[in-house]
């Protein structure tokens, strides 16, 4: 039997289908599992993708040909059935289920399986080859529950906010941003967001997740509220002339990556808030086994270690050389606050 996905320059290839699923060169027809810029990228002639990634695909792409799909529905395309599932990893993502010759694949995406109350949590679909992701595919990588990380958020900004200085937490602009908004308590003080956050907020809100109120720093008149709020921005802003109107604020930055000892220090922040919109090892590996897949290949991430240990539990593994990551979607800490996004 032939492979329902393949790898090509182009991305990875439904030959039956002649589709992409997030390709990283411009083809015909993209089916695209989320919004993230190394998923979905332009130039690309026909756009698949969930009924709920509408508002964010076009806020960060533009005016594309567009085709959307609620959850769970179903199309045939040259004899592929295809139909895309709740990945749980940021607003509108989508696993790619795809059904041809007695075969059905499932194109994972970015996900994670923990509980988000910002977009629709993973859906584990049975399949007999699984492609998954391992960007935190290590076993060193596992998350508190959302309850513990943002009450340490939260303190934080409080005891900030009582010594008159302002709390700068630094987090990926589409995703990780309206998670953190969702998660603190808004009472502490004002929250004020990057130029970059504020479009996607409104493109969540339009999609029925609920958000605090934000504000941009020009629209503040009061400069008290500069000394007590809570500023959301990317990293980059983090060393941008921008940030200096809060102040001597109090930084942190919220990644997955801040797992590891030493990455606070190395980007230079005050703090670190292990956060992170992908699954943490037992998350990774509780959604292999719920797709009962006897064939998993790995793309982006942890890729020899995953491979290894999936073999070593008696599944056929490989993996796909995928251009998935460049854009650095949770942060290159290497760079600093200047590289990370």
């Amino acid at each position: 039997m032939s492979d329902l996905v393949v790898q090509r320059p182009e991305g990875l290839y439904c030959p039956p289908g002649d589709f992409y699923i997030d390709p990283w060169r411009p083809v015909a027809r993209a089916v695209i599992t989320h919004a993230h810029s190394d998923h979905a990228r332009v130039g690309s002639g026909h756009y698949l993708a969930a009924a709920p990634a509408e508002g964010v695909l076009r806020a960060r792409l533009g005016e594309i040909d567009l085709q959307t799909l609620p959850y769970g529905e179903r199309i045939r395309h040259h004899g592929v059935t295809v139909s895309l599932h709740p990945a749980g990893h940021v607003l509108g993502s989508a696993q790619v289920r795809l059904e041809h010759g007695g075969q059905v694949w499932v194109a994972s995406g970015d996900y994670k399986v923990a509980p988000d109350p910002t977009c629709d949590p993973f859906e584990p679909v049975r399949c007999d080859v699984f492609i998954t992701e391992s960007t935190f595919g290590l076993p060193i990588y596992r998350w508190a529950p959302d309850e513990e990380i943002f009450a340490g958020i939260n303190a934080w900004w409080a005891r900030n906010a009582s010594h008159g200085r302002a709390s700068v937490l630094t987090c990926y602009s589409f995703g990780k941003a309206q998670r953190v908004l969702a998660g603190i308590d808004p009472s502490i003080g004002p929250v004020i967001v990057h130029g970059a956050v504020q479009p996607l907020n409104e493109a969540y809100r339009a999609a029925g997740v609920a958000l605090p109120e934000t504000r941009l720093v020009t629209e503040v008149t009061d400069k008290a509220d500069l000394r007590r709020c809570l500023v959301v921005c990317p990293p980059s802003a983090a060393g941008s002339p921008w940030i200096r109107r809060f102040g001597d604020a109090q930084t942190a930055f919220a990644s997955g990556w801040m797992q590891v000892r030493g990455n606070r220090r190395r980007g230079g922040y005050d703090r670190g808030f292990v956060l992170s919109d992908h699954a943490d090892w037992p998350g990774l590996m509780q959604a292999i086994a719920s797709t009962g897949a006897r064939r998993v290949i790995v793309t982006h991430g942890s890729v020899p270690v995953m491979v290894r240990y999936l073999r070593e539990r008696g599944l056929q593994a490989g993996s796909f050389d995928t251009e998935y990551g460049d854009d650095v979607v949770e942060a290159d800490l290497q760079a600093g606050p200047e590289g990370a996004a």
